[in-house]
């Protein structure tokens, strides 16, 4: 009999163990090796605590994701517990989420960079923990640079001269696929991130100042969107206008582009095993806008927040920490070039040795400028389709750039209330 009922007392608390075992939807997305990077790590989660994980793929273009997240989040629903939100969303969708800031410690949280973390708090919450960051790059084919005597450019003339130079080359040699330079100029929100960082190397500003006065009216930034719109269909295909980061790097990484502007996620996929460009590729920061201007890329990245409308949000939240961890950034940072959010991890050899770029661009990470989120809040959204479509005008030869920023500027105005975000 106590052989039964220790038998049946064993049995009943594997059977409540199971029953308190949480399956815990996480939104991934889908750029690159981006999902299965997200998979593997979270079902590391399950299998060290037990819960199950189930994976919800958002389209790749992150205007098409936030339409789909403010649909689900408007209607309440618990259908994902952890979202992957990108660095421009806190405003936008923060009251939907649960705040962080008493569930992590203040050694967790201060391991990460203090600037992701102020811009993830929303009127004193944290609605999300940082993942990874991004920022803007400039990706390079070394081999034919060398070939042709080149050196990686440092203004966006240099880029226009050597990418010109190389592709007629190369398609004299006879490949008439090469192309010099591709980038993101779809009418979405990465051209946001391409323009922004046209017009911030030129000196032009950043669309919107932080005291939120509209200063994308001005000479540089049109100089910068003339520039952009010169090399579509000269050292960039026509099809360019509807790339997204995908369609840029399956063109350089097939081996048919000189230059590219990408995140850094794509050296990981450049230098695979079955790439036609591995141990080809050099990275640098952008080019400068002129002698006078400066390098700069627009700050990305993306960030990880559990929804208030989750089941079994203790065991959201358990994933959010293990994802953000060190452990698990390092492994992704190592595998997959995706950068981390801790800056000890910068002085990581295995990290450096994976990804030397981390340590030579490090200062590009931590000065990246950022879009005007922040100042403009809940209307950021229509700021930046607003600058896109007009960037997009420009580049397809439907405006020129001075008129079709007057014309954002006076849009802009209109939508801001005269300047009152």
């Amino acid at each position: 009999m106590p052989k039964l009922a220790t038998f049946a007392a064993l049995a009943a608390l594997m059977v409540g163990a199971s029953a308190q075992a949480a399956t815990i939807s996480i939104s991934c997305g889908s750029v690159g090796a981006e999902l299965e990077f997200c998979r593997t790590g979270a079902e590391a989660w399950a299998k060290q605590t037990g819960n199950e994980v189930e994976i919800v793929s958002t389209p790749n273009s992150a205007t098409e994701r936030l339409a789909l997240y403010q649909q689900l989040l408007a209607a309440g629903s618990g259908d994902v517990d952890v979202f992957q939100i990108d660095v421009v969303w806190p405003g936008l969708l923060g009251s939907h989420f649960l705040d962080l800031s008493g569930e992590f410690s203040q050694e967790e949280v201060s391991a990460h960079f203090p600037a992701i973390i102020e811009n993830n708090t929303v009127e004193g919450a944290l609605v999300a923990m940082p993942w990874f960051t991004d920022a803007g790059l400039l990706y390079y084919r070394k081999d034919l640079l060398e070939k042709y005597g080149l050196q990686p450019p440092e203004t966006w003339e240099e880029l226009s001269a050597a990418a010109k130079q190389v592709q007629d080359g190369e398609r004299a040699a006879g490949n008439d696929r090469m192309w010099g330079y591709v980038y993101q100029a779809k009418a979405y929100e990465g051209l946001t991130c391409n323009a922004l960082e046209w017009i911030d190397s030129f000196g032009g500003g950043q669309i919107v100042d932080a005291e939120g006065k509209i200063t994308v009216a001005n000479p540089q930034a049109a100089a910068a969107l003339t520039w952009a719109a010169s090399t579509v269909g000269q050292i960039s295909p026509e099809g360019v206008l509807n790339y997204q980061e995908e369609e840029a790097r399956g063109v350089f990484q097939a081996g048919n582009a000189v230059f590219m502007r990408n995140w850094p996620y794509a050296w990981g996929l450049g230098q695979a095993e079955d790439s036609p460009v591995q141990d080809k590729i050099g990275v640098a920061a952008l080019p400068k806008g002129g002698e006078n201007g400066k390098t700069t890329g627009t700050l990305g990245g993306w960030q990880l927040a559990v929804s208030k409308y989750s089941d079994s949000p203790a065991e959201a939240i358990d994933l959010v920490r293990f994802l953000s961890s060190p452990t698990e950034q390092k492994r992704r940072a190592i595998e997959g070039a995706y950068n981390p959010t801790i800056p000890a991890l910068y002085q990581d050899t295995d990290v450096l040795e994976a990804a030397p770029f981390m340590g030579d661009l490090y200062e590009t990470f931590t000065n990246a400028v950022a879009r005007p989120a922040r100042v403009t809040g809940a209307r950021y959204n229509q700021v930046s389709a607003e600058f896109y479509n007009a960037a997009h005008q420009v580049l397809s030869g439907r405006a020129e750039a001075a008129a079709a920023l007057d014309a954002l500027a006076d849009r802009l105005d209109r939508l801001s209330r005269g300047g009152r975000w």
